[in-house]
């Protein structure tokens, strides 16, 4: 049997909403999902408030397996995520010891004042396990089936290699192209009743545009062989119909 396993992310700043900053987190896992068999089913980006972060925290987890969260684990006043979350599970957030001693001993290491500042970076919800950080020590936490890790797109991406380990995945899903010389107009009723004929695949269309011309590439995917084949048979059949029509 194929088991299907699910996942959200929820991309967390003004900033980003703002568009000073450009996301860089979400096509990253996107294709760490998609490469170990988990199907990213949703991303929400939600500002730096509270009541949004939790509404959006309890939305996601109770839905899919895993979520992840991004930015808003930082040592300034805005960096609300690590209470947010703990608010959301009904805990405290509170210092971790193991934590406040990393950076406790990471600044000394490097003669740079602990301000009460850094030590927020020490605080997570209570019952909360580390996600290593192997680039700036200060540790990302899991607490039920939430994620939550830095902004930094190099930290989040350090701290994600940690966590794919621990997840566990589904059946992978296969992916098939097909290319089209003929644009969506031409193609789209035909290849919403081929859609309908293979119900355990999904076909995706995107118009495509060059040289003066448009084109559409078809992107047939199944988490079996079988209904990969199959479908991409038939697509490639239509797509030669067409193509006989036009010459």
């Amino acid at each position: 049997m194929t088991e299907i396993v699910t996942a959200a992310m929820l991309v967390i700043g003004d900033e980003i909403l703002s568009g000073r900053t450009k996301d860089k987190n979400i096509g990253h896992l996107a294709d760490i999902m998609t490469a170990i068999g988990i199907d990213l089913k949703e991303v929400r980006i939600v500002p730096d408030e509270e009541d949004e972060i939790i509404a959006a925290v309890n939305a996601v987890r109770a839905r899919y397996t895993y979520v992840f969260t991004t930015g808003g684990i930082g040592p300034t006043h805005d960096d609300i995520t690590a209470d947010s979350i703990a608010k959301a599970f009904g805990v405290p957030c509170e210092y971790d010891a193991k934590a406040y001693a990393m950076l406790e001993a990471s600044y000394a290491a490097r003669g740079i004042e602990y301000t009460e500042a850094r030590k927020r970076m020490a605080r997570m919800p209570r019952g909360a396990d580390h996600i290593d950080n192997p680039v700036s020590v200060a540790p990302g936490f899991r607490i039920g089936n939430v994620h939550v890790m830095a902004g930094v797109p190099s930290i989040f991406q350090a701290m994600l290699d940690n966590v794919v380990p621990t997840l566990k995945t589904g059946t992978k899903m296969l992916s098939a192209t097909v290319h089209c010389p003929f644009g969506e107009g031409l193609v789209g009723g035909p290849l919403g009743e081929i859609q309908k004929a293979h119900p355990d695949t999904i076909i995706g269309s995107y118009p495509k545009y060059g040289d003066g011309k448009f084109w559409t590439e078809l992107v047939v995917r199944a988490r079996s062989q079988e209904a990969l084949d199959a479908a991409r048979a038939d697509v490639e059949a239509m797509v030669a119909g067409f193509a006989a029509k036009a010459s």
